[in-house]
């Protein structure tokens, strides 16, 4: 059975590369997601990358991974902090899941501190730019592989 990864992308985040380069660079979402394939195929994992910027249609993604996921890496941009439905659907899935921010969420705003979906992920890669993909990425091979 192959691999296959979620990578879920949330509000906004489909306006990378021109959105606030000074806080989230020029690389735009279609960039990242080259990039996050090409990472996948040298780990020999699955790619399915979306986004959308309705809540729930994150969540219909995230019940499709339930049926054939073997992890989430979810990028949940502004619901990570509002979206109790978001929290129910992660729950759900058993695989590991990462909470992933191209900033650092802790030197922004203080309503952006709150995640509601880090109580059920395994861990937050945050503050590395695009790059915070290709962390997580390698990251959650790990906890596949185990």
């Amino acid at each position: 059975m192959s691999k296959k990864l979620y990578i879920i992308n949330g509000p906004n985040l489909n306006l990378l590369g021109t959105r606030e380069p000074e806080k989230y660079g020029n690389i735009s979402l279609d960039k990242i997601k080259k990039l996050c394939l090409e990472k996948c195929n040298n780990h020999k994992l699955e790619l399915s990358f979306f986004q959308s910027n309705i809540e729930g249609e994150l969540i219909d993604e995230i019940h499709n991974a339930i049926n054939d996921g073997q992890g989430i890496i979810i990028n949940a941009g502004a619901l990570t902090h509002t979206s109790i439905g978001l929290f129910d659907a992660l729950n759900m899935f058993k695989g590991p899941k990462i909470e992933l921010h191209i900033t650092n969420i802790y030197a922004r705003e203080n309503f952006r501190h709150k995640s509601y979906i880090s109580p059920v992920v395994n861990g937050i890669i945050a503050g590395f730019g695009f790059n915070s993909y290709l962390h997580a990425i390698d990251a959650i091979k790990d906890l596949i592989k185990n």
